[in-house]
């Protein structure tokens, strides 16, 4: 399309930013611009491409087909443009540039303090930081919005890539006073008579969690959906139910005397937590140096902090009991 010679990176980086915030007001207080030199840049690009980019209903736009396909060009131009400077900084022997990360909600409790690491190791590595559910960062993830994915679970309907660096047992979580509470080697069996709270449909630790049912033939009795960990640990405080949680979201809790781990037989779950990629994704320099930092660091502390989060309770499980559990 010699037409796209006249476009400018300027019309192309606008058209960009509205296109993903689906707002001219939010595109230009990103830019630093005006709303109506967004509104002009836009219409220059539209005249150029010869069709219409945008539409407007009411008050919420939308992009047409011609505006998501180049949606997809822009992307494909500044993730360009992005590679080549990170490759300029990685020969001048400088770690610079920006890495893009979404990762599912549980891996919040662990991801923030690795990037602190990783940027104090390269302070001139600017870091994005996307937190939502499964659902969303499989979406972000088939639209390549950012650079690595962080998953509890690898996607089996997409060709992607990934690696696990650090374990992610799940673990049963209770009332301190439940009734189940201290006993030993509990039954799988016993469990069908428990009311269970559960994170929504498609979450990784739920389909894992329906899967250890699923395999013993039990049934799984799902009292509530909540929409965070959160949520959960405090309803299974307030006695609402028991919970099956990664054990990375006890990393820091301040309720010790209202949770604790239930020993139950076939628990702690072994999975891993997975950095994953589409499989035809040329990572960057600084996205591979950040796959580097994480294998290293899981290497070197990985088994002592996971055994910090693992001896949680201590009343109920220690960390001795929970590893050789893990080892089984």
């Amino acid at each position: 399309m010699t037409m796209m010679k006249n476009a400018t990176l300027r019309q192309l980086k606008v058209f960009e930013a509205v296109a993903r915030n689906l707002s001219f007001t939010r595109a230009a207080e990103e830019l630093y611009t005006t709303q109506p030199t967004v509104s002009i840049q836009l219409k220059q690009l539209a005249d150029i491409v010869g069709q219409p980019l945008l539409e407007q209903v009411g008050k919420r736009i939308y992009l047409t087909d011609t505006g998501r396909e180049l949606l997809k060009v822009c992307r494909d131009i500044f993730n360009g443009l992005d590679r080549f400077e990170m490759l300029v900084s990685d020969m001048k022997g400088v770690k610079a540039g920006k890495l893009r990360l979404a990762v599912i909600t549980t891996a919040k409790y662990f991801v923030p303090r690795l990037l602190g690491i990783f940027c104090q190791r390269y302070p001139g590595i600017d870091v994005s930081l996307k937190v939502t559910n499964r659902e969303r960062v499989l979406q972000r993830m088939a639209d390549n919005m950012d650079d690595l994915y962080v998953l509890g679970q690898p996607p089996e309907h997409m060709d992607v890539a990934f690696e696990p660096f650090l374990e992610n047992p799940l673990v049963v979580l209770a009332a301190h006073n439940h009734l189940l509470a201290g006993k030993k080697k509990i039954p799988p069996q016993r469990l069908e008579e428990e009311q269970f709270l559960m994170r929504e449909q498609g979450s990784g630790t739920r389909l894992a969690t329906e899967q250890f049912f699923r395999e013993r033939g039990l049934k799984l009795k799902v009292r509530m959906e909540l929409g965070s960990n959160e949520a959960i640990k405090q309803a299974v405080a307030g006695g609402l139910g028991i919970a099956v949680l990664s054990a990375h979201t006890l990393a820091l809790e301040r309720s010790i005397d209202e949770l604790t781990l239930l020993d139950v037989q076939g628990f702690p779950i072994r999975r891993h937590w997975y950095l994953a990629y589409p499989k035809d994704k040329q990572l960057s320099v600084v996205a591979k140096a950040f796959l580097e930092f994480l294998h290293e660091e899981s290497k070197l502390h990985g088994e002592k902090y996971l055994q910090g989060i693992m001896g949680f309770p201590a009343k109920a499980m220690g960390a001795k009991k929970v590893r050789e559990a893990d080892q089984a």
